[in-house]
């Protein structure tokens, strides 16, 4: 065995020039993310929360996973693997023990040259040396600045001028600029401590406790200690939760449907991580920590009480304050959005337990109580009917997988109940992934959540963005051909089977997504998408005198070519065209061409994007994603017809010291105003300029 791993090693020495730089050393973050996210979201897909898939893939690059540490889970999360790729890597490591370097994956079967290349920004092999003989050194260890504002005058940042009775109209309560920093002193799988605040545009710095402003409108913090004997994990302050398939527990990196058409259906299960991400919702504050008295037991707690921005108003029949609905904006910038601020006290309380072995199966219990300190009902309305209701839900439900051959079986079923009627609903969901060969790959999840399924931190796989009132089933398939052509697609169909927001009736759908991928070398990538939707929606009011739902059609269709000429000299040429459709109604069409191109010197990056475009009304909407600085995200909808540009440099002065700045506009050619209300810009274009600065210690 020996001698089979030696040439092992000699097969990935000598194929070292294969690759340009050591993956831990690489400071092109930016540039991986944004190529990451553009792969996996060639076309805008409804109910994907772009922001935090953003953020923990930014989290991932900045704190790769040790290859010899990961988990099946953590790897698997990455959506970068196959099922048999999975079982190679685990193979490969009991056979020979730890990879000594990053290339060693040249020596694995099935690992081909492609697949290296997109994993090598989110992993790595680390050593172990230790900070005062305790905890490893820091990998990370930076504080980040940034300042953005729009450069126009909106018409909330304008003087108020009094109408002829003295009233003087709303306005925002501080200046346009939005400040956000962040600092980070970590290691992956040790140790984390984070804090990061930021001022939205419109907002107060403003120290006043007793309403609980301490500065910066929003302050995230956490302390995080892993793998300390049987202490896998124990962290305080901001976190978030991913455990079985997302019915209960769900965070970070979830994709859903998307152009991974088979890695993406099942949820990973990788415990508490800490929350860095500027979203002001969707997280736990206060203590989580996994105890493991048994090498293949997990027990979890958690403990969370903070305050949520919610719509209240006083109700005497049901004795007091009434919340009627969340607020997850997370502006504070009017007197109406200040007095819903930290309006609703949340407490959860929660558990996990989960038997696994290393590799094979897992099998999960998962209980979260969550409890508000007002009377929760939203407006009384149709669709309404069957939501949430009451002070308290609980929710317990039980995850299992097992892995047979290069077939991974996963499923999870939970209940909902509390003190209310309108609670007591089941949430199941059920597939497999697996690979048929080296060639084929195949997903297929069955998943069922009742109308009156209640679970506020969860996100299963589903055609909604929540976890509630709806049935379906879908299969996914990738061939690779030749090593060099990749096709995929998937089918989804679904129904509702109660009233949605603008669906006065239960309701159903399907849609599809077909997708070729052809790289001839490693400086060229193109490929095509066709993703095709058909939903049922209420016509609107301007085509119909009474509420009547009929279907609607939307067509998708993007090409995108990357191509390297020289090694400095990146470009990205896309073209994408689209049209939605209500039954019986004219089609609203809309396109986009976009050229990216990027310069890469030795300190020095330079990107710059024109894009034109043309849409019908907003229904036509494109979504093109577009590179930002590192930990910012971009994925605008262009709509109406005009022009939008960018420049963004970046600027490496030292080892220490990294600087971007980044300038974007957009000139409308059909309209005199941009935007409505407080943010109407009196004027056909926008522009929009951000500077951010990177101190590593």
């Amino acid at each position: 065995m020996r001698t089979v791993s030696t040439l092992a090693v000699a097969g990935w020495l000598a194929a070292l020039p294969a690759f340009a730089q050591n993956p831990a050393d690489s400071r092109h973050n930016a540039d991986a993310i944004s190529q990451s996210i553009q792969d996996l979201f060639p076309v805008q897909t409804e109910g994907v929360d772009y922001e935090s898939i953003a953020d923990a893939l930014t989290q991932l690059r900045a704190n790769p996973l040790d290859l010899n540490r990961a988990t099946r889970d953590e790897l698997s999360a990455t959506y970068l693997l196959t099922e048999q790729q999975l079982n190679r890597l685990a193979t490969y490591r009991t056979d020979f023990g730890d990879l000594l370097s990053f290339y060693e994956l040249q020596a694995i079967p099935d690992f081909d040259t492609a697949t290296i290349r997109r994993l090598q920004p989110y992993v790595t092999v680390s050593g172990d040396a230790r900070l005062f003989g305790a905890l490893p050194t820091p990998t990370d260890n930076y504080l980040i600045i940034r300042y953005e504002r729009i450069l126009e005058e909106q018409r909330g940042f304008s003087t108020a001028v009094a109408d002829k009775k003295g009233n003087l109209p709303t306005r925002y309560a501080g200046n346009p600029g939005q400040w956000y920093a962040r600092y980070r002193y970590s290691r992956p799988r040790a140790f984390s401590i984070g804090l990061t605040l930021q001022k939205d545009p419109g907002e107060v710095l403003a120290w006043q406790p007793g309403k609980r402003r301490y500065g910066a409108d929003y302050v995230s913090f956490h302390a995080q200690v892993q793998n300390r004997e049987k202490w896998r994990n124990i962290l305080l302050g901001d976190y978030q939760m991913q455990v079985g398939q997302g019915l209960i527990l769900s965070a970070g990196f979830v994709l859903g449907k998307s152009a991974e058409t088979v890695q993406a259906v099942r949820r990973p299960t990788v415990g508490a991580r800490p929350y860095t991400s500027l979203m002001e919702y969707g997280y736990f504050r206060g203590a989580t920590a996994t105890y493991a008295p048994h090498p293949n037991i997990d027990i979890t707690w958690l403990v969370s009480r903070l305050r949520r921005d919610a719509n209240t108003l006083a109700d005497s029949a049901a004795g007091g304050i009434v919340a009627t609905s969340l607020q997850t904006s997370g502006f504070h910038r009017t007197p109406a959005e200040i007095a819903d601020q930290g309006s609703l006290r949340e407490t959860n309380l929660g558990a996990h337990v989960l038997y696994h072995t290393r590799q094979q199966r897992q099998l999960g219990l998962t209980i979260l109580q969550t409890t508000f300190d007002a009377y929760y009902r939203k407006r009384n309305l149709p669709y309404n009917q069957y939501e949430f209701t009451g002070t308290r839900n609980l929710v317990i439900g039980m995850h299992g997988g097992y892995i047979w051959r290069n077939w991974n079986l996963f499923g999870e079923m939970a209940r909902s109940g509390g003190s209310q009627t309108s609670s007591g609903g089941l949430g199941a969901v059920a597939g497999a992934l697996g690979s048929l060969n080296r060639l084929v790959d195949v997903a297929v999840v069955l998943r069922h959540y009742d109308r009156n399924f209640h679970s506020f931190y969860a996100n299963g796989f589903s055609e909604g963005s929540r976890s509630s009132n709806e049935t379906g089933a879908y299969i996914g398939l990738r061939y690779t051909l030749y090593r060099k052509i990749t096709l995929g697609g998937f089918i989804d169909t679904y129904r509702f089977p109660w009233w949605k927001y603008l669906v006065d009736a239960p309701s159903a759908g399907f849609d599809y997504l077909l997708q070729v991928r052809y790289t001839p070398t490693r400086q060229t990538t193109l490929y095509a998408v066709y993703h095709e939707e058909h939903k049922e929606k209420n016509l609107p009011a301007s085509a119909s005198k009474t509420t009547t739902v009929v279907g609607t059609t939307r067509r998708t269709v993007a090409c995108n070519a990357d191509y390297k000429p020289v090694r400095w000299l990146s470009l990205r040429s896309r073209m994408q065209w689209s049209d939605f459709a209500y039954e019986g109604q004219p089609a609203s069409r809309g396109f986009a061409v976009v050229q990216d191109a990027t310069i890469d010197a030795r300190r020095f990056s330079l990107s710059a994007r024109v894009a034109l475009f043309g849409t019908d009304d907003y229904d036509s909407r494109q979504y093109v994603y577009e590179r930002d600085v590192l930990y910012a995200f971009s994925f605008p909808a262009y709509f109406g017809r005009g022009v939008r540009h960018y420049l963004q440099g970046q600027y490496s002065l030292n080892r220490h010291l990294d600087v971007w700045v980044r300038w974007a506009r957009t000139d409308y050619a059909n309209v005199d105003t941009v935007g409505s209300g407080l943010d109407q810009i009196d004027a056909p274009h926008k522009s929009e300029v951000k500077v951010q600065a990177r101190w590593r210690f």
